[in-house]
């Protein structure tokens, strides 16, 4: 028997933490209660839960292998609040085993690894505030998984390796992907007011109660980003759980009066066809449909891109091209982001080529390649990657109050070092942030006589052209 849910985090769920706040999301906290009876009922021996929270590795699935783990509400006030679970470790072994089977990227966490990597092995509130309200550390065992930065197709492969070591081992578990939905719900809450948050939210929620996983991984990536959520990589993992089923969602509650939104979902399967097919395939034609875009821009560095990795060989610059890519010559950065994370980044501030058109073609092999803060990109991402283009006005000297990191992008520079950050950068609001980050790319001191360069840019990005 497996069950599946998706659950909320919210520390103020718990009463202590929440000291009478918490009576205000009551319909979460009786849809958490109604998943603990359920579990009760059952002979669940394992609960596996998918965190947000936990030890993040941008290109795996971090799996903590222990005997035991154990975690508080500290960080919230209430170090009393404690729990301690023993860890399934036959079922972490199986997890582990079958993804090298199928070269799934998960990496397990030991004792000595954990030290390795500068890790605590302890439950996170992710998966603390959920446990907390379902499982019984005297009857059940867990196993901790955090999701990685991984393409949305990988992290559901990842579910379809656990899927099969539940069955290899015939262990009764539930699965729970914790994770709050749009952190831009309200003017009034925690963090920046977005009006797309909402919009994500009953998207979602609409989505799951159909069960459409199809629809789930091909969510578009502009609302995705724009809503601030952190749960959606813990569905994709869940549903890649329930691959091979006809999946229906009874959404027991769903609210956010904090600014953030918490729902709550209980899953039914029944025997059905896998879209694993389906979801690989979608990949493909998305990367198909990508090299025919009108935007002659990200089109081109996407082709040169394809050519590499299919033909060993950059493009040439033929005259069919646009006029504008041919005679121009400007500056140019390619960006390469996947599942929303930066891949790659390189550019040129002023032209180093004849034209644009050879500009993005240098550039956009860079970016995928030569980026030292990333290993090169794998032919097997492509599918994966969105590409934005920024053509580059010449640079002109100006003085920190000209700055506006929403219009100008910014060169410090001071000898031979220099630090470039270009304008319309996610989290970078203020004049102060993106100088700050500037000096710190180009090892310049903030109290050294530098000069201050601004300039413009026209960007062109795939996700927007969709």
């Amino acid at each position: 028997m497996t069950q599946f849910y998706l659950m909320p985090h919210p520390p103020v769920m718990v009463p202590s933490v929440g000291e009478g706040r918490e009576k205000e999301i009551q319909a979460t906290i009786d849809a958490a209660q109604y998943i603990k009876e359920k579990i009760a009922r059952s002979n669940i021996e394992t609960i596996i839960v998918i965190t947000p929270h936990g030890p993040l590795f941008r290109d795996a699935i971090a799996l903590m292998s222990t005997d035991k783990l154990s975690g508080d509400l500290a960080k919230f006030g209430v170090p009393q609040e404690s729990l301690t679970f023993n860890v399934d470790v036959s079922l972490c072994d199986e997890i582990l085993r079958t993804a090298e089977e199928y070269q799934s990227s998960f990496v397990g966490l030991t004792e000595e690894s954990a030290l390795r990597y500068r890790i605590v092995l302890e439950l996170d509130h992710g998966a603390y505030v959920p446990l907390s309200f379902v499982a019984d550390p005297s009857i059940h065992k867990i196993v901790h998984l955090t999701y990685g930065f991984m393409s949305p197709l990988a992290l559901y492969e990842a579910g379809m390796v656990i899927k099969k070591a539940i069955m290899d081992t015939d262990t009764d578990v539930a699965v729970i992907a914790s994770g709050d939905l749009s952190h831009c719900l309200t003017k009034d809450g925690p963090y920046p007011y977005h009006p797309s948050g909402a919009n994500f939210d009953r998207t979602l929620m609409e989505v799951l109660k159909r069960g459409n996983f199809v629809e789930l991984l091909n969510l578009p990536p502009k609302l995705i980003s724009d809503a601030g959520e952190c749960g959606l990589r813990s569905l994709y993992i869940l549903a890649g759980c329930m691959d091979g089923c006809k999946v229906s969602g009874n959404v027991l509650s769903y609210e956010g009066p904090f600014g953030v939104g918490y729902g709550v979902v209980e899953f039914h399967c029944k025997q059905g066809p896998s879209i694993y097919k389906e979801l690989k395939d979608k990949r493909a034609q998305l990367h198909e449909s990508r090299l025919n875009l009108k935007n002659p821009y990200t089109t081109l560095a996407r082709r040169n891109l394809d050519c590499f990795y299919q033909q060993k060989r950059e493009l040439e610059v033929t005259q069919d091209l646009p006029k504008e890519l041919l005679e121009h010559r400007r500056g140019v950065f390619v960006s390469v982001k996947k599942d929303g994370q930066l891949r790659g980044c390189i550019g040129t501030f002023l032209p180093t080529t004849d034209c644009i058109a050879q500009e993005i073609i240098n550039n956009s092999l860079s970016a995928a390649l030569n980026d030292p803060r990333f290993p090169p990109v794998q032919p097997s991402e492509l599918n994966d990657l969105d590409i934005s283009v920024d053509v580059l006005e010449a640079p002109e000297v100006c003085q920190k109050e000209d700055l506006d990191p929403r219009r100008y992008g910014v060169i410090v520079s001071k000898g031979y070092k220099r630090g470039l950050l270009l304008p319309m950068l996610e989290g970078i609001d203020t004049v102060e942030q993106q100088l700050q980050i500037a000096l710190e790319k180009g090892d310049i001191d903030e109290f050294d006589n530098y000069v201050i360069e601004r300039f413009e840019v026209t960007r062109y990005s795939e996700v927007d052209d969709e």
